[in-house]
């Protein structure tokens, strides 16, 4: 069963380019264009992995981060931030904010699948098929 994988992006050309990438390398891509939405979308789907984006119109991805930690049911999903904040102190206070890893925009599709994967094999071995070259 291929990884759902919950992409939370307000720009509808970077969702969709993500997902398109991630539906070629195998996954499953869930979309929300907000905070708000991804909440409803996580209460009926639990994803395997979530890419989050920092400013998202309402609530920022910093606080949904802090928001899907506290909670028991979606604390241990793995979240990459995708977003254009390159600075140092954003970096740390996004790790700091419960995030597992951060890629900043302008990106490589490539290099955000070999990402996935990689938090994948961490934390839902079974979910990755593909051995590691």
């Amino acid at each position: 069963m291929p990884a759902n994988i919950l992409i939370v992006e307000d720009e509808v050309a970077i969702l969709e380019l993500i997902a398109l990438n991630l539906h070629q390398s195998g996954f499953n891509p869930l979309r929300a264009v907000s905070a708000e939405i991804a909440d409803n979308l996580v209460k009926n789907t639990l994803p395997d992995l979530i890419i989050l984006d920092w400013m998202l119109p309402g609530m920022n991805g910093v606080s949904f981060a802090k928001r899907l930690r506290a909670n028991s049911d979606t604390k241990k999903i793995p979240i990459l931030m995708l977003t254009a904040k390159s600075e140092e102190e954003n970096k740390i206070l996004g790790l700091d904010s419960g995030i597992d890893d951060y890629l900043t925009k302008p990106f490589s599709p490539k290099e955000l699948i070999a990402r996935i994967k990689a938090l994948l094999r961490r934390s839902a071995p079974e979910l990755t098929d593909e051995p590691i070259k």
